[in-house]
This record gives C-alpha cells, structure tokens and sequence, in this order.
C-alpha cells in the first residue's frame, strides 16, 4: 500500500479549493488540499469490495504497471460508489435506489449538484409570420436577443430544478462572450468557462405563427476540451449527474466520474471514441443528425430515449411514451427539447425509476413550450 500511496501522490491534482464556493482564490482566500485521483471501476453488475481487491493488485505490482493499471481504472466508472454527502456506500444497480427523502422539500430535490458540458451561444430571434422562402422578405412583429444554445438552455432548466447548476464551456473572447456569461450567471447558473480566441457563436432564430423556430447558426461551435486545465475537471466527480451537450473525448470520460451521466445523440462520434457507458442517450427521431441505431455504442447505454415532439417519443427500454400536456398556451418551441434532456438527467440523478424519469423530462419540455424563446419552467417533482 505505501508503494499506492506513493503512486497516487504523483497523480495528484494541483491544489484545488476544499469548498464548493464558484468564487476564485484571489477573492476569498481559504485553505487548500491536493485533490487526489479518485480510482473508480465500472461493468453492468455490483460486485461488493471489488476496488480493494484491485488496491491490493497494484500493490504487488512494479511502478510503471501501476501507472498504466490505475489509468485504466480512472477512466472507468465505479462499481463501488461513495455517496460524497452522506459518507456511505451505494451499490450500482440497474433500478436505482430512490434518494433520500430528507433532501426532499415541496418537490425540490435538495443539495443536488447538477453540470452540463457543452456550447452556448447568443440567440437573436424574430417572430414572423411565416419563414420566408428563397428570395423573400420577412417582416417581424417582435424581435429579442439572450443566451441560449444547447448547453445554455439545458444548464438553465437544471438551475431550475437543483440547488447547483454548473456549465463548463468555452466562450469567444470578445462582448458576446462576456455577455452570454453575464446573463447566464444573472439566471442562477454557475458558468466555468475557458476563453476562445474566436468571436462568440451566435444564431438568428425565426419562430413563426405556429410557434415553430427555425435556426441559422453563425461561427464555428466552440467546445470545451477535457485537456484544458483552465476549466475545473475535478469539480464533476462531485455532481449528482452530468448532461454531456458538446466536447471532446477527454472532456466526456471527465463528465463519466459523476454518479450519473447523459449525453446527446448529437455528438455520437465523440461517444463512440471515449467508449464510456451512459445511463443515458437522448435524442431527436426528427433530427437525422441525432439518429442512433443499436449496436452504434460499445458499451451500449442503459436507456435511449428518442423524442418525436407532441408525438411523443419511444425509450429502450420501456417502449412508446405520450407527450405531456403544456400548463398553457403554447409559445414557440425553442429550447424544449434542450429542457426536456436536462429534466431526464435531474430526475435519473434524484433516483427515480427510468419510466417515472422519461415522464418527468416530458413535463419538462413541454412547460418550455409556454415562454418566449429561451423560457424553461421550474417543474416539481412526483
């Protein structure tokens, strides 16, 4: 063990502050530890005490072995799972436990610590009454600009409906970056962010009268990238549960140290390189560049969720699922389908059942349905 311990201090972090405040350093100056690398193992059944049968393997072994072995074991998620709030050990389990009433308070989960990793950008919209054709010209009867994008609206939906809403990103260096952070954070979200040196990425959106948007997007997509140790990598391990919106390899196998991880279909290339089990894959049946087909992901997720708008959608396993009635008239649809995925990750994170997580998340995108442009509702659980 001390040839471990001598290992795992060579892989330890830079210091990293012992609170949780999103505050820097250099304002409120507090004591620091070195936040050591957590060594977590994963498959598809619970196999009590398996991390210390491993710890005494490496034990025995030279140091280079024990570098390699303990690389392999840090990209993989835990069979044995420390809750970091309560101090004991949950097993992992297809069903998983419902969480603990104490955290529960008129429907809201208490202290539940929830991220997303992907892109933002500046939504400019206009409301028409139609999407002009080629060659024509559009006269809007209402126009408004704010922060939205996949990552942006997922990350609002979850300060919504969690005590912490975390979204590590990357931001163009220039005033709509600074201006997508600002309102973000004004909306309740804790924005970690790595500076582009490109201009922020913005879109013109048209929502017409039916409430439809149609969505042209200006500038590369700006992903944050798992190697940039501007952004706090380590924070994720201490999430309920993570949305992976946007990223690289690097940034998913990151984003798997949470307890519960979800990820777009969108972004199947990047799954498919970084090889890390989902608890779940969601996506559009619209949306040819969201499709996913069995067998595309190795190891497969634990539930695929496709949505099909008022359609519903159908879940693996599980089968066909109604959509929700939206609490009021329908507004546009931006951002439902955003919300939709960002309520499945809280709900799955909070211990409900997949069925009773799908409805949940159903409920979710369709109370976005109700505001104007980039408007996820707080929805309460049960």
């Amino acid at each position: 063990m001390r040839e471990l311990r001598q290992l795992v201090g060579r892989l330890a972090r830079a210091p990293v502050r012992v609170d949780r405040d999103a505050l820097g350093d250099h304002e409120h100056p507090c004591p620091q530890m070195l936040g050591m690398a957590e060594a977590v193992v994963r498959a598809e059944r619970a196999e009590e005490r398996l991390l210390e049968r491993i710890v005494r393997t490496v034990g025995a072994e030279t140091p280079t072995e024990q570098a390699e072995h303990l690389g392999r074991v840090l990209r993989v998620e835990g069979l044995e799972r420390r809750d970091r709030r309560h101090g004991i050990h949950h097993p992992r389990k297809r069903e998983r436990a419902r969480t603990c009433e104490t955290r529960r308070r008129n429907g809201r989960l208490l202290a539940m610590r929830l991220a997303v990793v992907g892109h933002v950008e500046w939504i400019r919209f206009a409301r028409v009454e139609r999407v002009p054709a080629s060659g024509e010209i559009a006269h809007s009867s209402d126009d408004w600009e704010e922060a939205g994008g996949g990552g942006g609206v997922a990350a609002l939906q979850l300060a919504l409906l969690a005590e912490e809403s975390h979204l590590f990103t990357a931001l163009g260096d220039d005033d709509l970056g600074r201006r997508v952070k600002a309102e973000l954070e004004a909306r309740g979200v804790v924005v970690h962010d790595a500076t582009d040196e490109r201009p922020q990425r913005w879109a013109f959106t048209h929502v017409d009268d039916r409430g439809e948007r149609t969505i042209s997007t200006v500038g590369p997509k700006a992903r944050p990238r798992g190697h940039d140790d501007r952004l706090p990598w380590h924070e994720l391990a201490t999430m309920d549960g993570v949305f992976f919106v946007a990223g690289d390899a690097d940034a998913l196998v990151h984003a798997r140290r949470a307890r519960v991880l979800t990820a777009t279909s969108r972004e199947l290339d990047v799954l498919k390189r970084a090889g890390v089990p989902l608890d779940a894959l969601i996506g559009s049946g619209n949306d040819e560049a969201e499709r996913y087909r069995a067998g595309e992901l190795d190891p497969a997720p634990e539930l695929v969720v496709t949505t099909s708008g008022s359609l519903g959608g159908w879940s693996r396993p599980g089968g066909p699922f109604t959509a929700a009635s939206p609490p009021g008239e329908i507004v546009d649809t931006y951002g439902a389908g955003d919300s939709f995925a960002a309520g499945l990750t809280f709900a799955l994170a909070s211990g409900l059942p997949a069925q009773e997580a799908v409805a949940f998340a159903a409920r979710c995108g369709a109370a976005a349905l109700t505001g104007r442009g980039v408007s996820p509702r707080h929805v309460a659980v049960g």
